[in-house]
């Protein structure tokens, strides 16, 4: 039995201090069974009228908010129950549009792991909310703050656009690593995975080359190279198949969310590995879970990526998660 309220359903929850009491979705459909309800007065209100995007690009989906006309609050806790796939909207990383720090630019984004953890940097999310914002103003090229730096994203067309990511970090100490150690060969094993190079593309990444992909089973061995000793912040974990000198075959357990269908910075990282090694040129497409994406490490240091946008859906929560 289902419930519609305002044009979405009741989302109810069975257990008041995870989940939230009443998303209200436009454009698609979050259902689940009416009942156990709990008493609100328990529950610490840190969100109300919370409108949201989901969105994706190439399957890595994102929850965005739009803090710039709204009043946002989000602690850990919050994040992991709007992340929740089961019992929240469901997301790889929770991602507020903050009013931009410098006048020269359009927006400030904010990145939270589906574990509630705020990370510097996200390549597919950039896309979305440079989506977002060329959407509202017809702007071609969108200029984006993180905690990593600046980023600038070009519109190609209603699908496609190009973030550049700008220059990867190589030294073993802007990785960072434990200890001192050369980032093309790395002194990290586990299982059948070994000799890993090490790029930071805002974010730490661990990028090791394997003859076939599929044959790795990265949901066993990625949460124990995420907190591998060398990692003092962690690292998202990538697995590398060379297929031609111009395309990649990458799959990526990435740090706070497990393994996800693209990566943006994943990417990236896998190129500038593989065309240190010598395995690939500078200008490849890399073929993730959910699709291809185009990435290339020009000869000034910057690297672009370019791919897809799309909106799933939008909502509103109506509601309070717990503090």
């Amino acid at each position: 039995m289902w419930r519609v309220v305002e044009g979405g359903y009741d989302v109810s929850r069975q257990e008041p201090e995870k989940f939230f009491s009443r998303i209200t979705i436009r454009k698609a459909y979050l259902a689940e069974p009416i009942g156990h309800r709990w008493n609100r007065r328990h529950i610490k209100r840190i969100m109300n009228d919370l409108n949201f995007t989901k969105m994706h690009g190439l399957g890595n989906d994102f929850v965005v908010i739009d803090a710039r006309l709204q009043s946002v609050q989000l602690n850990e806790r919050s994040v992991r129950a709007l992340a929740d796939r089961h019992t929240g909207v469901g997301c790889d990383q929770v991602i507020t549009i903050e009013p931009a720090r410098d006048s020269s630019d359009d927006a400030f984004m904010r990145i939270h792991n589906s574990d509630g953890i705020e990370v510097a940097a996200c390549g597919n999310g950039a896309r979305c909310v440079a989506s977002i914002i060329a959407s509202e103003s017809g702007q071609r090229t969108v200029r984006i703050e993180t905690l990593s730096g600046k980023l600038e994203a070009e519109i190609r067309d209603s699908r496609l656009i190009t973030v550049d990511m700008g220059i990867p970090e190589l030294n073993w100490c802007q990785i960072p690593l434990a200890n001192e150690q050369d980032t093309l060969r790395l002194d990290v094993t586990l299982g059948p995975l070994c000799d890993a190079a090490a790029v930071n593309m805002g974010n730490p990444h661990a990028v090791f080359f394997v003859d076939d992909v599929e044959s790795v089973d990265l949901s066993e061995l990625g949460p124990g190279l995420e907190y591998h000793q060398m990692f003092p912040e962690r690292a998202n974990i990538g697995i590398v198949q060379i297929l031609t000198e111009r395309r990649l075959r990458v799959r990526v357990w990435e740090r706070g969310a497990g393994i996800t269908r693209a990566c943006g910075t994943g990417a990236c990282a896998a190129t500038v590995a593989a065309h240190r090694r010598g395995l690939a040129g500078r200008k490849l497409e890399v073929v993730l879970d959910g699709g291809p994406l185009e990435v290339e490490w020009r000869n000034d240091g910057h690297v672009l990526m370019t791919g897809p946008v799309a909106v799933t859906f939008s909502g509103r929560i109506d509601g309070e998660p717990s503090a």
